[in-house]
Order: C-alpha cells, then sequence, then structure tokens
C-alpha cells in the first residue's frame, strides 16, 4: 500500500501512449513543436486567456523557482504561509535565486489577508529592508485544503491594492478543482492570479508542468530565464504531448476526480473508527492523528509519511491518494486500524 505520494505510480496509460506516438518523426525543438503548441492553445482556451504566455518544465520546484525569479527584482521578496512548498520542501530553491521568503502562519495551511497586509506595513523603511512584490499561494495547501472563491478574490484584491503580483502553485490544481468542496473554475483562477501552473506530475502525467503566465510584464523576456536556470528543454514535444493527452476527453479532471474519492472514502473509514483528522478532507491528503503503537504497526505494512508530532505519544501522519488506488488498498489499510 503506497499512501506516501501521488507521484511514486507511472504515467496513465493514455499519456504513455501519446509518448509513443510523439517520439515519431521529426519536430521542431525548444517548445516550438506541434505538440507543445496545440498544448498551449488547449490551456489558453481552457483558461479563456488566449493572451497568456505557456511554457512546459520538469517539475513543480522548476515552476516556482523560474516565476518567482522572472517577476521578481533583486531586492524583492515573497510572502508564503510557513508550511508553503517554497518555504520548507524546495531547499532553499527561491531564495538561491536571490529573493528572500517572508514566512507569516496562515490557517489550515492557506495564507489570511490580513498577513499579507501586516508584512507590508513591518516593511516601511526603504532601503533597509527587502520589498514585498509577491504573494505565493497553493491550490491546494500542503495541508490539501483549498481556496474558496471569496477567498481567492479577497487575497487578490489585496495583491491588487498595493501592487504586489499573485502566484499560485498548482502541483495539485486537478485535485482542487475536482474537490467538492470546490467553487473556483480555472479561468477564475487565470483572472485572479499573475501568474499560475498547472501540475501534471501529481496526475496521470510522467513529468511536467504547465505554466501560465497572465501578466504581460512577467511574460516579456520569460524565455531567457528558462534558458538560464536550464528548464529550456530541446525536446519539449513530449512534455506538449502528455499535456494534450490529459486534457483529451477531460482525462485530467477524472483522473483528480478519482484520487479525491480515494480520499474521502479514507477519511469517512478513520472518522467512522474516531480518528482525529488535524484538516478537513478537502482532496487527495489526510492527515489522521494517531498513536505512535499504531504507527509503528502501520509502517510495517504501509508507505506514509510522519508529518508532525503534537505531543510525546501521538504523531500526525499524512496519507495520500492517487488515481491508481484501489478500493483494495483502501479496504486493508481500513483492516490495519483495527
Amino acid at each position: 500500500m503506497n499512501f506516501k505520494d501521488d507521484y511514486s505510480i507511472g504515467a496513465h496509460p493514455r499519456v504513455i501512449e501519446a509518448l509513443a506516438k510523439a517520439n515519431s518523426g521529426l519536430e521542431n525543438s525548444y517548445q516550438h513543436d506541434t505538440y507543445s503548441v496545440k498544448a498551449a492553445g488547449k490551456i489558453k482556451e481552457i483558461i479563456g486567456n488566449e493572451k497568456a504566455l505557456v511554457r512546459f518544465v520538469a517539475g513543480g520546484t522548476l515552476a516556482n523557482l523560474l516565476v518567482i525569479a522572472a517577476s521578481l527584482k533583486a531586492f524583492e521578496a515573497v510572502i508564503s504561509v510557513e508550511s508553503g512548498h517554497i518555504n520548507l520542501h524546495e531547499t532553499g530553491a527561491v531564495e538561491y535565486t536571490g529573493h528572500k521568503i517572508i514566512p507569516v502562519k496562515g490557517k489550515n495551511g492557506k495564507i489570511l489577508p490580513g498577513e499579507i497586509e501586516k508584512v507590508l506595513e513591518e516593511h516601511q523603511t526603504p532601503p533597509h529592508m527587502v520589498k514585498p512584490k509577491m504573494v505565493y499561494i497553493s491550490q491546494s495547501t500542503e495541508y490539501g485544503t483549498i481556496y474558496s472563491k471569496e477567498e481567492l478574490r479577497e487575497i487578490s484584491r489585496v495583491c491588487k491594492e498595493n501592487n504586489l503580483l499573485l502566484f499560485m502553485d498548482g502541483a495539485r490544481l486537478g485535485a482542487a478543482l475536482t474537490s467538492p468542496a470546490n467553487d473556483l473554475k480555472i479561468e477564475e483562477i487565470a483572472q485572479y492570479t499573475d501568474a499560475f501552473y498547472i501540475g501534471g506530475t501529481k496526475n496521470g502525467g510522467l513529468m511536467g508542468e504547465a505554466i501560465v503566465i497572465n501578466r504581460p510584464g512577467i511574460q516579456k523576456d520569460f524565455d531567457y530565464h528558462l534558458k538560464q536556470k536550464g528548464a529550456l528543454v530541446a525536446k519539449t514535444r513530449f512534455f506538449g504531448a502528455q499535456f494534450l493527452a490529459l486534457f483529451e476527453d477531460d482525462l485530467y479532471f477524472e483522473l483528480a476526480h478519482k484520487a479525491n474519492t480515494s480520499a474521502e472514502k479514507l477519511g469517512r473509514i478513520l472518522t467512522g473508527k474516531g480518528v482525529k483528522l488535524k484538516y478537513p478532507v478537502q482532496t487527495n491528503q489526510l492527515f489522521p492523528v494517531l498513536p505512535d503503537k499504531l504507527v509503528e504497526k502501520l509502517q510495517k505494512k504501509a508507505g506514509f509519511y510522519v508529518w508532525e508530532k503534537p505531543d510525546e505519544k501521538n504523531s500526525v501522519i499524512r496519507l495520500v491518494t492517487s488515481w491508481q488506488t484501489t478500493p483494495e488498498e483502501i479496504e486493508d489499510f481500513s483492516r490495519l486500524l483495527s
């Protein structure tokens, strides 16, 4: 049983078929190939913004550091929740580009508008402090929670009023958009953000993320950043082919829905057995609080991460479902809880 993550599995068969087909013949390179152009066009159609710039890169950390580095001047900083991927799980990649991350506490993995305003109030001694210029959020968050339309709209309002950029990490965007709690359309995400990306690695792709840049000022010279940071792949046809396959017949959303449905079922089983969940189950990540003795027992049969230690006797573990999670895996895990 693998509940460690949603990327240890391989790619969906239809993606593999698309890659095999794309392998034949000659193609232009560096995002000018037929597949990348068509995939970019499809994404622009889906988000309702024909003027967007779409670029494909290998992974989420690369997408984050590229967008942030391309958007900010050397003395400008990005605001993120403490649990944000750029703050905790990217080995200082953003700060290595020269941009300070300003962390705030947030709530259930989500940044609060008031926290953004407080950071701005605290950085009022130019030129002796970095200048906050961007707000980084994730959809879904590191705790599997999602921003509602009203929450995103309010964050966007604060950003616009204070001349801040808004960037959304979409590594698990598919899970967020197909969440039962979601009231946001992907077109609205494009309207409220200056840039975001659509994650393929964690939702049926072999690898790859589609960066979507809505703000013209960030689009300018973005390809120079791609090249300089080693992200401009020659054979981009293999990224484009994947996203064409994922968005054909809504496969992308179908796979994300499967992952969410498995998480929802697992969540019901856990709460039915009296297990406390630290965060609400809105997507494909669950965070049950379990006694350490039970955690040790589970680790012998199932793969997962211990996420937090709230006290000496209990642990918060992270369980992640994927489009490939089977009902049998869920039932087997359920029996281990007894």
